[in-house]
């Protein structure tokens, strides 16, 4: 039997990985691949604008919500959350977090891994968290050489679309049909009743994108796709 698929998906904030990936995961793991999705950070501070309207809201009791709404939209696409809570606006990742990353990586050996893009001019944690994964997956595989600690094989490095794709120099070179669990992602979505002005501009993304791959591939079945860059040169036997 060969092995599963590992994925792993990490964001600056609990909803990042609804918005942009939720398909590709979804499609993931209905393949029979595993999925561990980290929030870096609930959005607490940042991200969560509906749920602050409310009187008396504290900052606790919007984490609170914010795990359930991402445990949530998590199981809906199969997938395992991981809470750092590492705060945000300004998200700090430190060493603790970035050790934790690191050794989550170690142990999972994810063999694809995606994340922010590098640049991101309107919002601050999303570079933070790019350096974060960037360093700790560096450090998982240990250059590839002999050393003093646990390592693990080097996985593909993609990073997922970011909501201004223009300005933060995103060119996609992936396409992922989720055509077959676009209601899956519909379903996380829907989860995150904190950010629901959202819903509506990723379902039509989503249509966009599934534009683009129906161009790319010629398959007229294609409804819906999401869109990744990958950093790393792929490597293949024969062309």
């Amino acid at each position: 039997m060969s092995e599963r698929r590992r994925l792993l998906v990490v964001g600056a904030h609990s909803a990042d990985f609804v918005w942009r990936a939720a398909g590709a995961i979804a499609r993931h793991t209905a393949a029979g691949g595993e999925a561990i999705v980290v929030a870096l950070s609930y959005g607490e501070r940042g991200e969560s604008g509906e749920l602050w309207k409310q009187p008396g809201q504290t900052e606790e009791n919007v984490k609170k919500i914010r795990h359930a709404e991402a445990e949530q939209a998590a199981t809906a696409v199969g997938a395992r959350l991981e809470a750092f809570d590492l705060g945000d606006y300004p998200l700090e990742v430190g060493a603790e977090g970035l050790r934790r990353l690191t050794d989550l990586m170690r142990d999972f050996a994810p063999h694809v891994v995606l994340t922010h893009p590098e640049r991101d001019p309107f919002n601050p944690d999303h570079p933070v968290a790019h350096a974060a994964v960037q360093r700790a997956r560096l450090m998982t595989s240990g250059a590839v050489v002999a050393s003093g600690f646990t390592t693990a094989p080097p996985s593909e490095f993609l990073v997922f679309e970011p909501h201004q794709p223009e300005l933060c120099g995103f060119v996609p070179t992936v396409y992922v049909d989720i055509t077959p669990v676009f209601e899956r992602k519909v379903e996380a979505m829907s989860a995150m009743a904190a950010q629901v002005y959202l819903q509506e501009y990723y379902k039509q993304r989503a249509e966009q994108r599934g534009n683009h791959a129906r161009k790319v591939t010629g398959d007229s079945a294609i409804r819906h796709a999401e869109a990744f860059q990958r950093l790393l040169p792929n490597v293949v036997g024969t062309l």
